[in-house]
């Protein structure tokens, strides 16, 4: 019969070899990091000293080589281009005309998570810790809003037993709330199930208190309106994920899942919000980013270039269905659209 002293000898085993593993891991994909960004860069870039002029795309850098990872801007007017390094690295970044955020892992013994805002000359001007792994971000036109969507557990919305926490600031650093304690209201009734999970946030141009957003309990996705000033988020849609609303406020251009749920493949799809036609965008491939728009008639988006998920390119999707997509930037991820 095993003693309780043997029994909590073997469970001091099993947690010393779980955090050696664990340290080593963390070793390994941090030399591995450090190995890539030390050979010499695949495309043409510079280092930038501020953000630019004149309008620009704002992207992750995920070209293989120096300066991976790093918050990156090519010029509107010439997306395939040279590209401005912003020394600063980031897993997720967003940007409006004078301000950025990047949500960053850092490769520390533990690993730690954090959000910074940056200003036009690249200068952080505030930070704070993130609860989990950065997954989704963005910024309200006018620069007073910010969210941020971390994995606490699970690394994928299409996984079992993931969580989320979505947290919306003020420029300010006014913490205007945790979404997930926000009222989730489903036909006049409220959702109260633990499960919830909150995520892709976009702000409602002119409507400092609303907002849209994906919300998901029991394996359900919705299109939710939230609202800050309430505290609730209202279903307006089903199978809708990761909204994003064009800058005149008129239309929805989001993830639409065939299947209604979290698992299944995910079509672009635009909603028109006065008219509720929906349409189907010609992306035949599963996305998994959040759409952003480059103009009254194109969204662009992320594609992974292989499984491994450490390169990808930035596309473009004429809201035109019988338009097929095209390349806009090589080795990008996570893009925003800045016009001055």
């Amino acid at each position: 019969m095993m003693t309780a002293k043997r029994r909590w000898q073997i469970l001091l085993t099993v947690v010393l070899l779980v955090a050696g593993s664990t340290v080593a891991y963390t070793v390994s994909a941090f030399q591995t990091a450090q190995s890539s960004q030390g050979a010499e860069s695949q495309v043409d870039s510079v280092t930038a000293q501020s953000l630019p002029a004149e309008s620009f795309i704002m992207f992750r850098n995920t070209a293989p080589g120096q300066g991976f990872g790093q918050a990156a801007t090519v010029a509107l007017a010439d997306p395939s281009g040279q590209r401005a390094l912003s020394g600063r690295s980031c897993d997720r970044v967003y940007a409006v005309r004078d301000l950025g955020i990047c949500l960053l892992t850092k490769n520390e013994i533990p690993t730690s998570f954090e959000a910074t805002v940056f200003d036009g000359s690249l200068a952080a001007v505030q930070s704070w810790p993130l609860a989990g792994v950065p997954s989704r971000t963005r910024i309200s036109a006018d620069g007073t809003l910010l969210a941020t969507t971390v994995f606490v557990s699970g690394h994928s919305y299409s996984s079992t037993g993931f969580s989320t926490e979505t947290v919306v600031r003020g420029r300010d650093g006014t913490v205007h709330g945790n979404l997930e304690q926000f009222a989730l209201i489903l036909d006049g009734s409220q959702i109260k199930a633990s499960d919830r999970n909150i995520w892709g946030v976009t702000f409602v141009p002119g409507q400092p208190d609303a907002f849209y957003a994906t919300a998901s309990s029991q394996g359900k996705i919705w299109l939710v309106r939230g609202s800050l000033k309430e505290r609730t988020l209202t279903v307006t849609g089903t199978g809708i994920e990761c909204p994003s609303v064009s800058p005149d406020g008129t239309r929805i251009a989001y993830k639409k899942s065939v299947t209604g749920s979290l698992v299944g493949h995910r079509n672009i799809a635009v909603l028109d919000l006065a008219t509720g036609t929906e349409t189907i965008l010609a992306e035949q491939r599963d996305i998994d980013d959040q759409m952003e728009w480059l103009d009254a008639s194109t969204v662009v988006y992320g594609v992974p270039r292989d499984d491994s998920g450490q390169d990808s390119d930035v596309w473009s999707a004429s809201i035109d269905p019988g338009v097929p997509p095209s390349l806009l930037i090589e080795h990008a991820w996570s893009p925003a659209v800045v016009r001055r």
